[in-house]
């Protein structure tokens, strides 16, 4: 069986890219207001890597925390969120959906932070909905 090309992106100015060396982990939707801020949308979506998994060119850019427990890293000249780490998950590193060339091809298979999800957006599918942050299947 031939392997799959490497998952690959960039951010908005293209001066960031990264390519990941096997398919995410994980990906899910993320509705807290942390992430819909720095997003700029009503609901983000990340694909959780092992750190070891992604390679930024030429880097990940400045690690910048806002949240305690919470690191996010931006390209430097554009601004856009290119990874994220949580400490309650310290194996995985968290890229924006957005940011991958083959977003087409995966799927969020849960929602987290259901709980802060605006009232007036419905998204119909059958995916869990962990009301906090999901740590217990994120971990999975």
């Amino acid at each position: 069986m031939p392997s799959e090309p490497p998952i690959t992106g960039h951010c908005y100015c293209g001066r960031t890219h990264l390519a990941a060396t096997a398919r995410p982990l994980t990906v899910t939707y993320c509705h807290c207001s942390d992430c819909r801020r720095l997003s700029g949308a009503p609901v983000a979506a990340f694909a959780a890597f092992a750190p070891h998994q992604v390679a930024f060119s030429p880097s990940r850019g400045p690690r910048k925390s806002f949240t305690k427990g919470v690191n996010r890293w931006f390209c430097v000249d554009c601004g856009t969120q290119l990874c994220a780490t949580y400490d309650y998950l310290p194996d995985q590193l968290y890229v924006p959906l957005g940011l991958l060339d083959q977003a087409d091809t995966l799927a969020p298979q849960g929602h987290s932070h259901a709980d802060s999800a605006l009232p007036w957006l419905h998204i119909s599918d059958d995916l869990p909905r962990d009301a906090g942050s999901g740590r217990e299947r994120l971990k999975d």
